[in-house]
């Protein structure tokens, strides 16, 4: 019971402090899971970022739950969703009502304004941290092919993100069968 409080107390600390969405709350996520609790090593964070990534829906209840499922099931599945979305409801009825009333003060302006910079630094970790990991499992030049290639399809060529990612599922998913890939990683590992 005492983990289900954890998973409870750790995403509703998320829900009521990742303002500015789910890329914001991931830092927030990673911190109690990885950093705290220690529900997961950095390598698996990272995995499951990449894969809920590619799920529709929200980050951080996909993240939630699994995270939940993972340490104590059904049970910490649910304490976990819940306690990312309660802070939420509750927070836009009480700012819904609140808002219109008060938006044009300079204090709730400026407030607002503070929080970019924030929330935009603790992507730029997470960013680092991502880097890092795939110069450990691809090298320095493939990861920066990856990067070029990617931003370009994206930007240039503008094609959708959801292509972009089922073709690299797909293309994982081949590579990872290919034979002899595993015995290459064995060696690499040596």
């Amino acid at each position: 019971m005492k983990t289900q409080w954890n998973l409870f107390i750790a995403f509703f600390r998320v829900g009521m402090l990742g303002f500015g969405g789910g890329p914001a709350s991931i830092p927030l996520i990673h911190k109690e899971v990885v950093d705290k609790y220690k529900w997961m090593r950095d390598d698996d964070f990272g995995d499951l970022l990449a894969l809920a990534n590619t799920l529709p829906g929200p980050i951080a209840t996909k993240m939630a739950g699994y995270i939940g499922y993972r340490v104590t099931g059904i049970g910490g599945m649910i304490y976990a969703v819940l306690a990312t979305i309660v802070p939420t409801i509750i927070l836009m009825i009480i700012l819904l009502t609140t808002i219109s009333s008060i938006k044009e003060f300079d204090w709730v302006q400026g407030m607002t304004a503070a929080v970019v910079p924030v929330v935009g630094m603790m992507l730029a970790v997470l960013t680092w941290q991502f880097i890092n990991k795939a110069r450990k499992g691809l090298g320095w030049g493939r990861a920066l092919v990856f990067a070029v290639v990617i931003f370009i399809l994206l930007e240039v060529a503008g094609i959708h993100p959801a292509i972009i990612i089922a073709f690299l599922l797909a293309l994982a998913l081949l590579v990872r069968d290919e034979p002899g890939h595993n015995a290459r990683k064995k060696e690499g590992d040596r």
